[in-house]
């Protein structure tokens, strides 16, 4: 915990509670994740994301009828109003995509209305309208991500199909073509690892923002806003740049020592929490392994590049506790999944936006609306001048 000064202030709240929750749970030392307390790896290797965000979002396993239903209800409400498709074709075409994504989905509000049903007999929100909205945000997600991919390309979106799983539907609107079975199995897996993470900075922002009894839309867009700043959202496209500028597999060792003499960031290690590799990338570099296998072996070469920076970087950084982390992998698997770069971080709010919801869900049962204090440190009352005595 970092240090307190004699008025208790903590920067950054590091180490303070600020909620208590049933979703998720990590231990830094052990390198485990749970959510509801299944493991993700035997979630990302068993489940679909689907079914994940059921867990986190209603706390157990469902049944086959549940899931069913859940599964069916997202599919049938993948479509957006041909508003939200006028607003992207408004926006600048080289806009950043989180940017587009936060727009879009602070509108849906405006679509899907029912704001006076969060305050339902004075406090609690309509459960009826909860459960809407969850399913109408987190359908719409991954379709808002492919249309803005579409139309800043200068074409039409590829409509939803509802045949399809979300991954399977999701890679199908981005590319316009059926997606590989082991490729839709591989983007489903992201879409668990990534799905949610305890209270970070982009949850943390959901919760404030929902503690208010804000709509659910607007809840989203603040969570993608805080997801989208840098120390956040985006270190996976920085760690494909990182690979990129090394050059080749040879240059790592040079590479490494130079940027270590130097203090400079190495993209993709160390978390805040993990005191060991993350749990995710584990699982994330298997599936990078199932892909080259499935391809014959033909898959990027800055795979090698990342094998060989993690091989390199054991000796230096190792002993001080910082490895691989969730983003060190997922970069790699994306592109090779045919998606922009910039577009990894919206890739990321699409699967976090389970988590998020099941956060608000969770918080609106026994809500209280955030109001931390703060340390003063300005002037002492005085005395206001006017401008002739300046």
């Amino acid at each position: 915990m970092d240090k307190q000064d004699n008025n208790g202030y903590v920067p950054g709240l590091k180490g303070i509670p600020a909620a208590e929750s049933k979703i998720s749970f990590l231990d830094g030392q052990a390198g485990l994740l749970t959510y509801r307390g299944y493991p993700i790896v035997e979630l990302a290797q068993q489940s679909t994301f689907e079914e994940a965000a059921w867990v986190l979002i209603n706390g157990e396993l469902p049944n086959t009828d549940e899931l069913t239903r859940f599964a069916s209800d997202l599919r049938a409400n993948r479509r957006v109003k041909y508003n939200v498709r006028d607003i992207m074709k408004f926006l600048p075409i080289d806009g950043d995509p989180m940017e587009a994504l936060q727009t879009c989905v602070a509108s849906l509000g405006m679509f899907y209305p029912g704001q006076e049903r969060m305050t339902a007999n004075g406090v609690n929100a309509d459960s009826e309208f909860v459960e809407q909205m969850i399913i109408k945000i987190l359908a719409s997600m991954a379709t808002l991500v492919a249309m803005w991919e579409r139309i800043r390309r200068g074409d039409d979106p590829i409509l939803p199909r509802t045949d399809l799983t979300y991954a399977e539907n999701f890679l199908y609107m981005m590319n316009e073509r059926e997606p590989d079975p082991v490729e839709a199995r591989i983007m489903d897996a992201c879409l668990v690892l990534h799905a949610e993470h305890t209270i970070n900075a982009s949850t943390f922002a959901a919760l404030v923002c929902g503690s208010t009894l804000a709509p659910p839309n607007l809840v989203v867009a603040s969570a993608i806003g805080t997801l989208a700043g840098p120390l956040h959202g985006g270190a996976n496209q920085r760690v494909l740049n990182m690979l990129d500028d090394i050059g080749s597999v040879e240059n790592v060792a040079g590479w490494l020592d130079q940027r270590l003499a130097n203090k400079q960031v190495i993209w993709g290690f160390g978390h805040r929490e993990y005191k060991v590799k993350d749990p995710r990338a584990n699982i994330l570099q298997d599936l990078l392994e199932q892909l080259r296998e499935h391809r014959h072996g033909q898959i990027s070469p800055l795979y090698e590049r990342a094998k060989e920076l993690e091989r390199c970087a054991e000796e230096h950084l190792s002993p001080k506790g910082i490895f691989p982390n969730v983003d060190f992998y997922s970069g790699l698997l994306y592109e090779a999944l045919g998606i922009p770069r910039d577009q990894f971080t919206p890739i990321f709010a699409i699967s976090r936006t389970a988590g998020w919801l099941a956060h608000w869900k969770e918080q609106i049962t026994h809500n209280r609306i955030f109001r931390p204090t703060q340390v003063y440190t300005g002037y002492e009352p005085r005395s206001y001048r006017p401008m002739s005595l300046r």
